[in-house]
């Protein structure tokens, strides 16, 4: 239920009061009893979304994004590391040269 602003345009007495969005307007001062009240538009209160949908940094505090620009950082460096072939210092094992020998023609009988 919202917070309305009342101001008296007989006396000047100026209030609030918690009433519901159905209710009607009030007309009668509580100062002077006169109906001369009227209904002040007033800033309105701040809405505050939570949850999903809405934009990461808009309610976050700094140390959040810090500690989020760590975490994001870190696990990047992780894929790229991942991501590289991994040098071994293992000697890679030496060519072996392959001997052709002329192999014996096989004797055709006619």
């Amino acid at each position: 239920m919202p917070t309305y602003d009342y101001k008296c345009n007989n006396c000047g007495h100026a209030f609030e009061l918690f009433q519901s969005m159905s209710e009607g307007v009030k007309k009668k001062c509580p100062e002077c009893g006169k109906l001369a009240l009227e209904r002040l538009i007033g800033t309105g209160s701040a809405l505050i979304f939570k949850g999903s949908g809405f934009y990461e940094t808009d309610y976050r505090s700094k140390d959040y994004a810090k500690a989020k620009d760590a975490e994001t950082k870190s696990a990047s460096e992780t894929k790229s590391d991942d991501a590289k072939p991994k040098k071994t210092d293992d000697a890679k094992p030496a060519k072996t040269e392959k001997k052709t020998e002329s192999k014996p023609k096989a004797k055709s009988e006619s």
